[in-house]
């Protein structure tokens, strides 16, 4: 029979070390809440109950945290005493009587489901309390993990160590699983008998000993337990995230040339045989399908990038953005709400806006979709192997047929047929001696100046 499970987590924080005016938990990495990153690893380990214990900014952080397939019920803390306080702000939740209780924070945007499936698997075992613990070099400012013969004795501060348990390099790193049945006589029971007059969570391990339970703890890799009080230690978390997708992606068969200039989002999907050059950034919502190459300084957000296409360099893809196979976007080109047909070239100083640009399709340098008009956005639709001269403007909406050219320089405003050829320019005219009489009375202009 599989266990029930309720994870318990505490995202009630008041970012005041972030120095922001907006939640810890709701700050991003890769682009998603960091609530959302731990919601994601809880939801991997089978549960489908989730007590979100909040303070600030309670309505976002609840919305941030929400996922498919698992209830999420938002239970406000009130008060700041401690951890064991804040679990228990979750106390009707609890006392629904789950097998396992998982008990995390929302400011470690790291941790993966394996550690948490492990905690989980200690209860099953028949352990009342289990810690998940991380080994470090740097263990100064940890609560210190106290094991003999296998059970977890306590959970030592280092202010109350001694210089023998000070040596100890497996640390608390605050998420523990309990058990379920005991959870609330077990967290009833924590005192605040100490400094602050607190209620430590910690404590739960010697109150389970001394009412006979066994407890254990279990390792977990340091770098996923890595929590987040201020910016830096946000912008080392941002770091360590992408090194480890990039890493992911490359053994899946993505080539990076420079990977630590490659910036992922949490949502990234890139297939394998895709070449990416330096200084590459993905926003939210990109697929690379296979063999497409994405050449340096391109950013690209909600777009559809499709096998062996070509993106850049220095191209912008904005939301909307679909490029079938072969289609080509090169360099100083921006394209938004687009879709630009297999084969078809939009190489270089180009914006496409709310367009359709058929297969085999060439547009020429400088060309611009006209697509605003102030008040409403508007379509372009080019037909298949069509050419757009250089320089041109196209007043949307309009509509370029199949096998059009326009010439370089147009301005079109007005349908152009399949196969025809339009000239959207003035005739040429020819001043003799004006550029001549201009200059002269810009210099003339300039000496006045000067002598006044």
């Amino acid at each position: 029979m599989e266990r029930s499970c309720l994870a318990v987590i505490l995202a009630a924080g008041e970012s005041t070390r972030m120095k922001s005016s907006m939640s810890k938990v709701l700050h991003p990495v890769a682009n998603r809440p960091m609530i959302a990153h731990v919601m994601d690893a809880m939801a991997r380990t089978g549960i489908s109950s989730v007590a979100l214990v909040v303070g600030r900014n309670a309505e976002e952080v609840a919305k941030a945290a929400s996922i498919d397939g698992v209830i999420v019920e938002p239970f406000m803390q009130k008060e700041r005493l401690g951890t064991g306080n804040a679990v228990l702000a979750a106390r009707e939740a609890i006392a629904r009587g789950y097998d396992d209780i998982l008990v995390a924070y929302g400011d470690v945007p790291l941790i993966t489901d394996g550690p948490l499936r492990a905690a989980r698997e200690g209860l099953a075992a028949g352990n009342d309390i289990v810690v998940i613990g991380f080994h470090t070099d740097r263990p100064t400012g940890y609560g210190r993990l106290l094991v003999e013969n296998g059970e977890l004795v306590a959970i030592r501060e280092e202010k109350d160590a001694t210089d023998a348990e000070r040596a100890v390099t497996w640390c608390n790193s605050g998420l523990m699983a309990i058990n379920g049945r005991k959870a609330l006589d077990l967290l009833g029971r924590i005192g605040n008998d100490n400094a602050k007059g607190e209620f430590y969570l910690t404590d739960v391990v010697e109150i389970a000993r001394t009412l006979g339970g066994r407890t254990i703890a279990v390792d977990a890799p340091e770098d996923e337990l890595t929590g987040c009080n201020n910016r830096a230690e946000l912008a080392v978390i941002e770091r360590m995230w992408q090194e480890r997708r990039r890493h992911e992606m490359m053994l899946a068969g993505v080539s990076m040339i420079a990977p630590e200039t490659v910036f992922l989002s949490h949502d990234t999907s890139i297939a394998q045989d895709v070449i990416i050059e330096p200084n590459v950034v993905f926003g939210p919502g990109v697929t690379v399908e296979t063999g497409a190459v994405i050449h340096a300084f391109s950013h690209l957000e909600g777009a559809h990038v499709k096998a062996g296409a070509t993106v850049g360099p220095f191209a912008r893809l904005r939301p909307g953005t679909d490029l079938a196979e072969g289609a080509k976007v090169g360099n100083f080109c921006e394209v938004k709400n687009a879709e630009i047909g297999a084969g078809a070239k939009v190489n270089h100083l180009t914006y496409i806006g709310d367009a359709f640009i058929g297969a085999g399709s060439n547009i020429g340098a400088g060309t611009i979709t006209c697509n605003y008009d102030g008040v409403n956005k508007h379509i372009t639709r080019i037909g298949a192997n069509s050419f757009i001269g250089s320089n041109s403007a196209l007043v949307a909406p309009v509509t370029i047929g199949d096998g059009a050219y326009v010439a370089s320089g147009s301005v079109i405003t007005e349908d152009v047929p399949a196969d025809a050829l339009a000239l959207g320019r003035a005739r040429q005219e020819i001043k003799p001696e004006r550029a001549k009489i201009i200059r002269e009375r810009a210099l003339a202009f300039k000496a006045a100046k000067k002598k006044t």
